[in-house]
């Protein structure tokens, strides 16, 4: 959105502190209720992570804990979660390295995915040449003006970038390219032990290979061990990974979908077509375009925007010219109705904006 721009240079991430990132929750606790709800902060984990080591210090199994959202793992990131039927007390005297609970009160219901009004970041970009800044200043006034590709980003996807080929493994019903991708078939974003426990997995060395996973990949030290166990069967193997983490490689895929039609509709993100389903920018109502006079002044002056598919069951679909384009990219990912299988792995599907307001 940008290109007609230079770009500027400069490097991020260089250390946790460099990426804070703030959930702003959809609702307060209110004070009450069988659910305690606590806001963390965590610094250099994800989510999963910060979860798993939080289920075992309360002895509750990791579906227990619910969270709004994903948050980077190379950060440091505040957010809300909730667990059941646990007293307060024992999150208030919650003590790791890594995780400070900040808050903690009580709710009528779990907190779910979903359950926010987005996120506030503060970036801190290094080396950055003092010619740069006014540049700087005129690509924010783009993105401003016209909005950010509402993307999903790394976090979705996983250092490798191969998340949602796992979701679409698994709603293939191909244990065998799953537990490939999970444990094995190491890559350029592998070193030390990870890319050590991949070849030792690929080289049928289930056992040693799961052993040499280090701490922060439990899951796949646990497939690589039941593929010990069960001789290296994958359907069997697979029995072990948390259904909340099939379910997140599940809507990886969903998200790679998305993003699909967002690149292809980079130039116009901010221009409705007859027969778009618009999101309204003030509510998230999402209704048809069939008007372009009247409508088309509301997406330039970010009232409205243009919305594309997390396709599952029960989505609204887009028609039109924005209908052809996501009915030609779901019959060439989604020839057998992947998505709209009912079942543990199934999304009733949602739409979901091209863009997002830079604030």
């Amino acid at each position: 959105m940008t290109r007609a721009l230079p770009g500027a240079r400069g490097v991020y991430k260089q250390a946790p502190e460099d990426f804070l990132v703030e959930e702003l929750p959809a609702y307060e606790p209110c004070g009450e209720g069988d659910h305690t709800y606590f806001q963390i902060q965590k610094t250099g984990l994800s989510t999963h992570d910060a979860v798993g080591i939080v289920a075992t210090a309360l002895g509750v199994p990791d579906r227990s804990i619910g969270y709004a959202g994903l948050k980077d793992a190379q950060a440091v990131t505040r957010q809300w979660m909730s667990v059941e039927h646990v007293d307060p007390e024992r999150l208030t005297s919650f003590e790791h390295p890594k995780i400070d609970v900040r808050q903690v009160s009580r709710h009528g219901n779990k907190l779910r995915v979903g359950h926010l009004r987005g996120n506030r970041f503060a970036i801190k970009l290094r080396d950055v040449p003092p010619d740069h800044i006014p540049l700087i200043e005129e690509l924010l006034e783009v993105l401003t003006r016209r909005g950010v590709p509402n993307y999903f980003g790394e976090q979705r996807f996983g250092a490798r970038g191969d998340g949602w080929c796992i979701g679409r493994a698994l709603l293939r019903h191909e244990p065998d390219e799953v537990v490939a991708l999970v444990c094995g078939r190491p890559g350029e974003f592998d070193h030390g032990p990870v890319q050590k426990a991949r070849m030792l997995f690929d080289e049928g060395e289930f056992e040693q290979s799961a052993r040499t996973w280090p701490g922060g990949f439990r899951d796949s030290a646990r497939v690589a061990k039941a593929m010990a166990r069960s001789k290296g069967k994958a359907g069997k193997a697979l029995r072990v990974m948390p259904r909340n983490l099939q379910r997140f490689f599940v809507s990886a895929y969903q998200s790679h979908l998305f993003n699909l039609v967002v690149a292809e509709r980079i130039d116009e993100l901010d221009v409705v077509q007859v027969g778009d389903l618009a999101y309204k920018h003030d509510h998230g109502a999402v209704f048809r375009v069939e008007e372009l006079d009247a409508e088309r002044p509301r997406a330039e002056a970010f009232e409205i925007s243009p919305t594309g598919p997390l396709f599952g069951r029960r989505m609204t679909r887009a028609s039109g010219a924005p209908g052809e384009l996501e009915q030609r990219i779901e019959d060439a990912e989604l020839s057998g109705g992947e998505l709209e299988q009912r079942g543990p792995l199934s999304w009733k599907g949602a739409r979901r904006p091209l863009r997002v307001p830079l604030a």
